[in-house]
């Protein structure tokens, strides 16, 4: 009889497929609570990596990290009418601490424009004291009424932006700045996915904001994901919270302010990305493990991959040393081709008589025998090598799934169809973008001809980026 596939095929059921790899891959489980969810240690170091890669970015772009409490005055979101509009079903509310009915609910955080608001109009007195760059790594809640593990869930992790600035410009240009050489340098660099950088439309920019910068990436499957946003907030907030500085001239200014975020929604990502039917495939640049180093079988082979390990680690490459030659080689082999570590190292008493090892690459797939000796040396350039292919298949994929139409109906067909649709924008307008929602398909972003950001929605020549979506 023949063995059964470990996932679903992708091609025979793309959620199943998503659901099965973050089951045997061990990335995460369903929390208690509908819509949330337990990261398991393969999962969360997939996240932590994302962390430092995106902390350290975030860092030379200015910010510094602080917290913020998880629990908001509910009166602070009223303040801005469209903002607690826009959140408004996705609350989580507290009404009852310590056995007694509160005197004022509070709201479980799900965004912290309000809250640091509140703190920005304490702290800044001056332009001395603009800009201010803060940025805070935590949890958030958002009632979900469908959730998917990593992709939308009632509570994920992030990491959220918040700045005060003097004029508009500098606001302006430092919410870019967020969108391309953090964002968009941590996406395409790092997680090997060619991510789309444009402008939304006023229909799915977010609440108090007057522009929404976005990055999407297509996914295996053709749809669309929002991997991350930057916010131009205008002085809406400002006005609400009555955020105000003393300019060089004595005058009582409005600060100007952007906010931005990520999310373990990019995991979600990376596996639609680059999973394939036999599992993972995680970018090496972004990998916990890059390689792991395995023994076959043998004493002697435990000592070897033991020592390897150390000198791999030693040359600065991130590395797990597999020596349970207790458990099947084979039932290893296939977990950890399930968890889409970049390389496997695999050592038995045959390649040690022979002085090699057998190199499996994950990414390209693969085996061949290579000496041991010159592995320090091989393992980066081959690693470099696979994160260049998987920018590349993403890139592919996005150019060869992208049609450029003429008509609202064409848009929607090729969205429908399991890819995207490029059109002027010009030729859809806000009336179209109503049409194609009633077809579960929407504007993803607003892009100029030569793919640059458009400073306006009506600037000529502005294209729509149009999908189904995550």
């Amino acid at each position: 009889m023949a063995k059964a596939p470990v996932l679903t095929p992708q091609a025979e059921d793309f959620p199943r497929w998503y659901q099965d790899l973050i089951n045997k891959a061990e990335l995460a489980d369903n929390g208690p609570v509908r819509g949330t969810m337990v990261i398991r240690p393969y999962g969360y170091g997939l996240w932590e990596r994302m962390q430092q890669e995106m902390d350290a970015r975030i860092k030379d772009a200015g910010a510094q990290n602080a917290y913020f409490p998880l629990f908001i005055p509910q009166s602070y979101l009223t303040r801005e009418a469209e903002h607690v509009e826009g959140f408004a079903p996705e609350l989580a509310v507290v009404t009852h601490g310590g056995g007694k009915e509160l005197e004022e609910p509070v709201v479980v955080r799900p965004t912290s424009e309000t809250i640091i608001n509140d703190y920005f109009s304490k702290w800044v007195q001056s332009y001395r004291d603009l800009p201010l760059l803060i940025n805070q790594w935590a949890n958030v809640v958002r009632w979900e009424m469908r959730p998917r593990v990593f992709l939308r869930t009632s509570e994920f992790l992030w990491q959220e932006g918040h700045t005060a600035h003097a004029t508009y410009e500098d606001a302006r240009d430092y919410a870019a700045r967020i969108h391309t050489d953090v964002y968009g340098d941590f996406m395409t660099n790092v997680l090997g996915i060619d991510v789309v950088l444009g402008r939304k439309t006023a229909k799915e920019r977010f609440a108090g904001a007057i522009n929404t910068l976005t990055l999407e990436g297509m996914m295996g499957d053709g749809k669309a994901l929002q991997l991350g946003t930057s916010h131009e907030l205008g002085t809406n907030f400002a006005k609400a919270f009555n955020t105000q500085y003393l300019s060089k001239e004595g005058k009582q200014e409005l600060v100007w302010q952007t906010s931005w975020g990520v999310s373990t929604r990019m995991v979600g990502g990376l596996i639609m990305s680059h999973g394939d039917d036999n599992g993972l495939r995680v970018p090496p640049r972004l990998a916990h493990v890059q390689v792991v180093v395995m023994a076959i079988k043998g004493d002697e082979a435990v000592t070897k991959v033991r020592e390897l390990g150390a000198q791999l680690k030693a040359a600065g490459l991130r590395v797990h040393v597999d020596d349970r030659v207790d458990t099947p080689f084979g039932r290893r082999a296939v977990d950890w081709e399930l968890k889409g570590v970049p390389v496997r190292v695999e050592i038995g008493p045959r390649d040690l008589e022979a002085g090699t090892a057998m190199l499996a690459r994950r990414i390209p797939g693969g085996k061949e025998p290579v000496q041991i000796d010159a592995l320090a040396d091989l393992l980066p350039k081959v690693l470099d090598e696979d994160q260049a292919q998987l920018l590349r298949e993403s890139r592919e994929r996005r150019l060869a799934r992208t049609s450029d139409v003429s008509t609202i109906e064409e848009a929607a067909e090729a969205a429908v169809a399991g890819g995207w649709a490029r059109i002027p924008w010009a030729d859809l307008g806000p009336e179209g973008e109503a049409k194609l929602g009633e077809q579960a398909v929407s504007v993803r972003c607003l892009i100029a001809e030569d793919g640059s950001v458009p400073e306006a929605d009506d600037a000529p020549g502005t294209l729509a980026i149009v999908a189904r979506s995550y």
